[in-house]
């Protein structure tokens, strides 16, 4: 879990974007952080990997997740529920 990488694709007004940056903090997860309200090219970049705009996505290691989805973040970083 430690060596995996965690990019967190976000913007100012996404309330998931959010609480997945917080649950993350909360679980000890160092995120890295790429706003899309104000990175155009990160813009792309999430329309690259997931053929659409929304956020939150987030890359851990190098699976994708689209969406808050707190089951398949637990089970991608061997976190316990909560």
């Amino acid at each position: 879990m430690a060596g995996k990488k965690v990019i967190l694709f976000s913007s100012s007004s996404c309330p998931w974007c959010s609480r997945a940056k917080n649950y993350l903090r909360q679980n000890g997860i160092r995120v890295k952080e790429i706003r899309v309200d104000k990175d155009p090219d990160a813009a792309r970049d999430v329309v690259r990997l997931t053929g659409q705009m929304g956020v939150p996505v987030l890359l851990i290691g190098r699976a994708r997740v689209v969406g808050f989805d707190k089951a398949k973040i637990d089970r991608l970083l061997g976190l316990k529920g909560h």
